[in-house]
């Protein structure tokens, strides 16, 4: 049998290598980013062009490489972080693994050119799908630029599986801040298409965050600072009401670099507990700093994962600092035992006059007057099996009797005034369903989903006719927004308005809201509009080619009522008269069940 066994070309291996660090245009833009901060850079350019696709150019004003090294970059396991295995456990840089820039040029079509301080030219480097194409003196500036351009030009599989550049673009503003804010030492500048999306100087963490998630952020962040022998924390936590019903602002950085720990982000969620709006997340931006052989970052290529020594002890330091900081603002209602005054304990002086203590009596007190009530209380609590039966009136009481059903006989149920029932035909469990007896049984309505399928067609009603109900503003609103949420909803404004939203342009990153859809009252219409934009990101493709109905969708599911909102007996009647009037009642705009059945077969099955 001949020999089958044989290694792969370098050309192969790098392409492999390159699935686990690469995997999309915000790859290139992370491992380049902190390349340039471990190089020492104070001023660092990202340069996008069709997200990534077409062009990725990182410059900055770092040591710069010798021509030596500038060739040397691009092989495999080459770096010049670490140089023995004890080194992994004490890493103090960004970056280690000696992976990144060969896996890009396996990729990638790679022009490098770099300069030291100390040299009077520097060099180009040209590598394309891992061929090295040249070598030359160039004049260049002190420190290194990267084009990466063509990414996956090579391996179309890969490429074809890129997203929309909406999507790609919203994976490079991820990283891009996930550097950003740790480093706010160093001034960056990020262009996309030749326009600027962030120009952020050097300054201090609250405005670096400022400047990255708009104004409003200033108001709502609370500092926490905390230091131990084992970790420091410090960084800021958002006031509930910087809370969001999706996640994205909740950022972990340990020893500057951003990870992702599920086990601390309980930490910080149970410190918010109860006093936070259900089905939201809170917006924190945490720096722990411990020493480097306390952790282990070499876990996954991505260097996102890491291992603490001793994590339930950093969970209880965490916890405890997140509670402090809520409560040394009132976030979280405590004890004031400085409020009440205090007890007075009289003190027997010589000489003191003792008096008898005065009785007050009240000569219209009878004992007697509420004995009835009394009494009748006392039957209720003795008899547990009466106090079911109490219950389940309450239940009974709110369906219609089916005719073929025998009348309860009177006395059979102890009577209870109106107030105490349970007037018309709607139960809601949950906060989650709305059920009602049919003649069939019983009907289950999902009501978040039956909302969205009711506020869809109006919605879609209004884009088609051009023409929608609102209500206007007494004071227009000015609505801050982040570089990348103005940019997402500019070319939506006009479909918007269609809708009854009535929102306009006032540059600078704000709109201007003069009126909102009348199914936007009691709610906040700022939240709204945010929860818009991130359902419209999750859409693929161009927000400004959206069709009707993904628009239609997107809206609809923002602004649609949430689990756990409790209704009346007159919203529920309205709900589902409102969703009957629907064209398609039963399903969800995308094919899921509204409404079920249950048949009285079913329910009698239980009993038997």
């Amino acid at each position: 049998m001949p020999d089958i066994i044989r290694l792969l070309p370098d050309s192969v291996a790098n392409q492999i290598a390159a699935g686990e660090v690469i995997q999309r245009p915000a790859s290139v833009v992370k491992e380049l980013l902190e390349n340039a901060i471990d190089a020492g850079g104070k001023n660092i350019s990202l340069v996008v062009k069709d997200a990534g696709r077409t062009l990725i150019q990182v410059t900055d004003d770092g040591c710069g490489m010798s021509e030596t090294d500038a060739r040397m970059a691009f092989e495999r396991h080459a770096t010049s972080k670490i140089r023995e295995a004890s080194d992994l456990f004490s890493i103090r840089t960004m970056g280690f693994r000696g992976e990144a820039l060969a896996s890009i040029a396996a990729v990638a079509e790679v022009i490098l050119r770099t300069r030291t301080r100390d040299s009077e030219t520097g060099t180009e480097v040209r590598i394309s799908g891992s061929k090295f194409l040249g070598q030359e003196p160039v004049a260049c500036n002190p420190g290194t630029q990267f084009q990466v351009k063509n990414l996956f030009f090579n391996t179309p599989a890969r490429r074809k599986f890129l997203k929309s550049d909406t999507t790609e673009q919203k994976y490079i503003l991820q990283e891009f801040f996930r550097v950003a804010i740790p480093f706010h030492d160093i001034s960056f500048v990020l262009m996309h298409n030749n326009a600027e999306l962030y120009n952020l100087p050097s300054s201090g963490l609250l405005q670096r965050i400022v400047r990255l998630m708009g104004r409003q952020a200033l108001q709502n962040l609370v500092e926490i600072k905390s230091e131990t022998s084992l970790v420091s924390i410090g960084g800021y936590i958002g006031k509930p009401q910087l809370a969001k019903k999706t996640y994205g602002d909740q950022y972990f950085f340990v020893n500057r670099r951003f990870i992702r720990h599920g086990y601390l982000h309980k930490a910080v969620a149970q410190a918010y507990e109860k006093i936070l709006p259900s089905g939201t997340v809170p917006s924190y931006f945490i720096f722990l700093t411990v020493p480097p052989e306390s952790i282990d970052v070499n876990i996954h290529p991505t260097k996102t994962e890491v291992k603490f020594e001793d994590e339930q002890a950093i969970w209880q330091i965490l916890h405890a600092s997140v509670r402090e900081g809520l409560g040394k603002f009132n976030i979280i209602p405590s004890l004031d035992f400085e409020a009440d005054a205090g007890i007075e304990i009289p003190v027997l002086q010589k000489n003191t006059e003792i008096r008898t203590p005065e009785i007050q009596i009240d000569p219209e007190y009878n004992p007697f007057e509420k004995e009835s009530e009394r009494r009748r209380t006392a039957r209720y609590a003795s008899s547990l099996h009466t106090s079911e039966l109490l219950n389940w009136e309450k239940v009974y009481s709110g369906f219609e009797k089916a005719p073929e059903e025998k009348e309860c006989e009177p006395g059979l149920f102890q009577q209870e005034s109106r107030a105490e029932q349970i007037p018309g035909k709607f139960i809601q469990v949950k906060g989650k369903y709305i059920v009602t007896p049919v003649r069939s049984g019983l009907m289950v309505i999902d009501q978040k989903k039956a909302h969205e399928r009711i506020l869809y067609e109006r919605y879609l009603e209004g884009l088609k006719n051009r023409q929608a109900a609102s209500q206007q503003e007494l004071f227009p609103r000015q609505i801050d927004l982040t570089t990348d949420e103005y940019q997402f909803l500019l070319p939506l404004l006009q479909d918007l308005q269609s809708t009854g939203v009535d929102l306009r342009d006032f540059g600078n990153g704000s709109v201007v809201l003069y009126g909102c859809p009348p199914e936007w009252k009691g709610s906040d219409p700022e939240e709204m509009i945010r929860l818009f934009i991130h359902a419209v990101r999750e859409e693929e493709g161009d927000p400004g080619r959206m069709g009707r109905e993904k628009i239609a969708e997107s809206l609809a599911r923002a602004t649609a009522i949430p689990y756990g909102k409790m209704l009346t007996q007159e919203e529920m009647n309205l709900m589902t008269d409102q969703l009957f009037a629907c064209s398609n009642p039963s399903f969800s705009f995308d094919g899921r069940a509204i409404l079920t059945i249950i048949t009285m077969d079913e329910i009698e099955k239980k009993f038997r």
